[in-house]
């Protein structure tokens, strides 16, 4: 099994050729803070023109889950002090580890065991493996927070692709807007994962990438499809690809209305009923914009500036308060109702940039 240091929130290590970043804040759920994410930062510079360093593994030292997300009940606290200029520069480090996760020249392999959502999907889906157990899941479930789906997400899900053989950015949308809860099958099946071991072999997996290579590890301890139950996601792409594909929320809400799948459309209902109506609207006009943008690094802006604005309005501090802090799960929106929202707002705010 491996030996490994655990002092830091991140145990950032190098052994033999490997450079390892170790989650380290179980009792957050190795939930990212600002000192984690400069850990992180300050190793992926270091390794990067390291020749001695061949691939980077990223994984956690709990048994409990990979990364529930980003801190963001710090950030409420300090926004309804006053304090918005701490909750910039957190997301400004966690975005410019993101792009330096993206741009990494090497390997880069994230082993996720258990719950990957929110910034724990940013710290894990833009490396070239991400290699999940039959215990993980996944989910952009910032609607609930009065927030936008962030960390490059939308982004990379937009280009991600799966086993249909093509990148699909209405599926994106959905997995965005909705929170949908993805399984190790549709993880995979989606292009989100791009490889399956078993939980209980973990550690032994990354014992094998360290001690000899990436590829024999994932010769010895990958595990088939078929390992896993399927996941409905698959099923659902028909209707998505008919209702999701629009390039605002009006239209596809009007699409929903007149879509012949009834199942379906009550499954999205469900899903949206406690979304915050301003980050429904906002996320659609986020993933439209940078469905044609530059590069990731204009996409982070993107989604920067939207959510910038939005920690700064009514929905964040209440919806973080009904999902994190008081967790009653009954949060009051204003505007209650997507009809109100003023999409012109966001999207001159996107235009601009």
């Amino acid at each position: 099994m491996r030996q490994r240091p655990t002092r830091n929130l991140v145990n950032a290590f190098v052994r033999h050729t490997t450079g390892v970043l170790e989650l380290n804040r179980p009792k957050a759920l190795n939930s990212l803070n600002h000192e984690m994410v400069e850990i992180i930062s300050e190793a992926l510079d270091t390794w990067r023109d390291d020749d001695s360093v061949h691939r980077v593994v990223i994984c956690s030292s709990s048994e409990r889950g990979f990364c529930a997300g980003g801190d963001v009940r710090t950030c409420r606290e300090e926004g309804l002090a006053g304090d918005f200029d701490s909750g910039d520069r957190f997301f400004r480090a966690e975005y410019e580890m993101n792009r330096q996760l993206a741009d990494f020249p090497k390997a880069i392999v994230s082993v996720i065991d258990g719950v990957a959502m929110g910034g724990g999907l940013g710290v894990s889906v833009h490396g070239s493996h991400r290699v999940i157990t039959e215990k993980a899941f996944a989910a952009m479930p910032e609607m609930a927070i009065g927030f936008i789906p962030d960390v490059g997400t939308t982004w990379m899900m937009q280009r991600m692709i799966g086993e249909s053989g093509e990148a699909l950015p209405e599926l994106a949308t959905f997995l965005g807007v909705t929170g949908w809860r993805m399984t190790p099958a549709d993880m995979l099946w989606s292009g989100l994962a791009t490889d399956l071991i078993a939980s209980e072999d973990v550690d032994r997996f990354i014992d094998a990438v360290i001690a000899e290579s990436l590829d024999d590890a994932l010769e010895q301890y990958a595990r088939p499809v078929d390992f896993v139950d399927g996941g409905e996601l698959e099923g659902f792409l028909p209707d998505i690809r008919a209702t999701f594909g629009h390039d605002s929320w009006a239209a596809i809400d009007g699409a929903l209305e007149g879509h012949g799948n009834a199942d379906f459309v009550a499954r999205v209902r469900d899903l949206t009923e406690k979304a915050s109506p301003t980050s429904v609207v906002a996320a659609v006009e986020l993933y439209t914009a940078n469905r044609a943008a530059r590069d990731i690094v204009h996409a982070l802006d993107n989604e920067f500036a939207v959510g910038s604005v939005l920690r700064r309005e009514h929905d964040f501090p209440e919806g973080v308060r009904a999902v994190l802090v008081d967790k009653d799960r009954s949060p009051t929106f204003d505007p209650s109702a997507t009809g109100d929202v003023d999409v012109d707002f966001y999207r001159t705010i996107l235009k601009h940039r």
